[in-house]
């Protein structure tokens, strides 16, 4: 395993793709409502990013024809954009984002509700997003990268969530994945030590039900086995020796 270790002027330039990235988000944000398709949204993120002079970091990834992972109720992730897929009230929608600026890439995700949504699926919501927060609480030089999983998972199973199992968190910088992977579950503890420069897309995929997912026939999109909803929160985290930089917050 070769974790890149980043200067302050590579943190400092991913910070800018960072915060590009947030605007990206911030565009989209308004418009996820009843009604509107998922490629609505799609092409108000390649609206965005062209106007921010960034590129789509998605667009073309091992083939991958969208800018953005639109990822509807039981789709954990990489959900394609289609102008059939219409939201409507009481769906959830992952939005998975990523933009390139000076060869430096940042990585997000967000999970609305759209309209009203059940308790327990606001539940899920606000799980999922407070153990991405618990977990870059422990993005901290001389820590280890276990501390960081297991502050997810600790949360969300203690709630009776899935963590999903298959797709995980990473390194990032001038690619999009780097070394380490960053699970969400794991032993306090154990794993490679946090040190200053590291930087990592950390993505709690938390399933209402079990931690079970398969991949569709387009190659794609994960679903959750049981069809239970799935919340999806990430950001792309500085390690340094301040503490944590959430580089698209």
């Amino acid at each position: 395993m070769a974790i890149m270790i980043k200067t302050l002027h590579e943190i400092e330039k991913m910070r800018i793709s960072g915060k590009a990235l947030r605007q990206v988000h911030d565009a989209i944000a308004p418009h996820v409502i009843p009604g509107v398709s998922t490629m609505d949204l799609e092409e108000i993120a390649v609206r965005k990013i062209a106007e921010l002079g960034a590129i789509a970091a998605f667009k073309g990834y091992h083939g991958y024809p969208s800018a953005l992972c639109t990822s509807v109720n039981e789709e954990v992730v990489h959900g394609m954009p289609n102008a059939k897929r219409i939201l409507k009230e009481g769906d959830i929608l992952s939005i998975d984002c990523g933009v390139i600026i000076d060869g430096f890439y940042s990585d997000a995700a967000v999970t609305y509700p759209i309209g009203e949504v059940t308790p327990e699926t606001r539940k899920l919501l606000d799980v999922t997003s407070a153990s991405l927060e618990r977990a870059i609480e422990q993005c901290k030089v001389g820590g280890r990268l276990g501390d960081v999983s297991a502050a997810v998972q600790d949360l969300c199973e203690a709630e009776g969530f899935g963590v999903v199992r298959e797709f995980v968190g990473h390194g990032i910088g001038r690619s999009m994945h780097e070394d380490p992977q960053v699970p969400n579950f794991g032993v306090r503890g154990k794993g490679p030590r946090l040190k200053a420069g590291m930087v990592l897309a950390i993505e709690p995929m938390i399933n209402a039900g079990g931690p079970e997912v398969h991949v569709l026939k387009d190659g794609w999109t994960a679903v959750t086995d049981d069809s239970s909803f799935s919340a999806h929160f990430e950001h792309t985290v500085a390690i340094t020796k301040d503490g944590p930089m959430v580089l698209t917050r």
